[in-house]
Formats: structure tokens, sequence, C-alpha cells
């Protein structure tokens, strides 16, 4: 499965497509602000993007997921995140290139991710991004390490997961992809915590960096 160019292209969205990492850590500061703290490092709060709103909060607060205030801990910073999804969020280059070239050849593409549609959709608009299909935490009953979501959007792009490449920067991305039955495939330029060795993950394929993942999709699609 590893060596067979995609027919279909599916991307996790924070950390793997765009880097939302900065406007994430403003919200996250934010709260912590409002709790009388100074602000955490930018890296600190990097590292725990990919693990959703309740992980920031206890990184930010101290909170536990099931603990008291949390709940109103993660509202807030959930309002200061969603004024601004877009203000300094960028897709990785060279993956907006990439993009244009897919889409120009009219090839399908489309992001599964464990975002919620309130900030994931207008956080695609601002960055005028297309996909072919946008699946996010709220749309199905399940989400990713679960393989519906993945096997959902496929069906909605008219392709078999074997078609499709993954690619995603946290561990259940991989095994959704495995699960799913699409080739799965691992980048190391996201929010990967402290010590976590993405290359040991259940995946196909592993990049370090966005330019190596073009590169392997452009070889893909001349041998292909």
């Amino acid at each position: 499965m590893a060596g067979r160019p995609p027919r279909v292209l599916l991307f996790d969205l924070d950390g793997t497509l765009v880097d939302t990492a900065p406007d994430l850590a403003r919200a996250t500061n934010a709260l912590r602000h409002h709790h009388g703290l100074p602000a955490l490092p930018y890296p600190v709060i990097r590292a725990q993007v990919s693990n959703g709103g309740s992980a920031l909060v206890t990184l930010a607060v101290g909170l536990a997921k099931e603990a008291e205030g949390h709940g109103e801990a993660r509202a807030f910073l959930l309002e200061a995140y969603g004024r601004a999804v877009a203000e300094e969020s960028r897709v990785f280059p060279p993956l907006d290139r990439l993009l244009a070239e897919w889409e120009a050849g009219q090839r399908p593409w489309g992001i599964v991710t464990n975002k919620p549609r309130a900030y994931a959709a207008p956080l695609v608009e601002a960055l005028g991004l297309a996909p072919g299909t946008l699946l996010c935490a709220d749309d199905l009953p399940v989400k990713k390490p679960d393989p519906e979501p993945l096997r959902e959007a496929a069906r909605r792009l008219r392709a078999t997961p074997s078609e499709c490449w993954y690619v995603g920067d946290h561990r259940r991305d991989m095994q959704a992809a495995r699960a799913a039955g699409m080739a799965a495939v691992a980048v190391g330029y996201g929010y990967i915590e402290a010590g976590d060795n993405y290359r040991e993950w259940p995946a196909d394929l592993w990049f370090d960096t966005a330019e190596a993942l073009v590169a392997a999709l452009q070889g893909a699609r001349r041998d292909g």
C-alpha cells in the first residue's frame, strides 16, 4: 500500500495541513491571563495543540478534564480562540502549492479533523482552502482514532480506502488510517509532544518535513 501513488489525499488539520498553533497559543495564554498567571512559552503550548482544547486547559490552569471548573475554563479558551481562528494560522508551505497543483489536475482531496466544525469551517474558509470534503469532530457519532470519519470522507470523494493517503501528526491518525484501510502517512513537523518518537507510530510512510512530503507526492504523481 505504501508504495502506491494516492488518487485521493486526506489530511488532518491542526499541525498537519495548517499551522494553527499561534492562534491557539494566544487563546491559551488569554486563559492564563484571566487566571492571573504568566504566559507560557510558545513551544510548550505548541506541543499540546493536537490533543485538543481540554488538554490546553489542563496545560494552562492545571485543571484535569473531570475537575470542577474545567468546563468553564474550556469555554473561555474556545471563545477566545473563536474570535480569531485565522489571525496567524497558515497552511504549511509548500503544501499550499501542492494543493493548487492537485486541484488544477482535478484530483480530489479532503480534511478529516477532530476539531469542532464551529472552528474548523471558518478556518478553512479564511485560508481559502477548498477541500472536496471536510469531516469534523461533531459531524459523526465517532471521531479519530475510530476509522469511520476517514471511511466517510473516502465515500464522499467517491474513492475506496486503498486509493487514499491519510496524512497526520498524531498516533491516533495512524491508527485510524490503518483501521480504515488507507496508507497511514506520519509527519514529524507537527505538534508532537516531547519524547514521542513519530517514527515509532504504526505508519506506512514517515516524513520529517512538509517539503519531503510534497516531494514524495509529486514524485508519485509523475511515476503514476
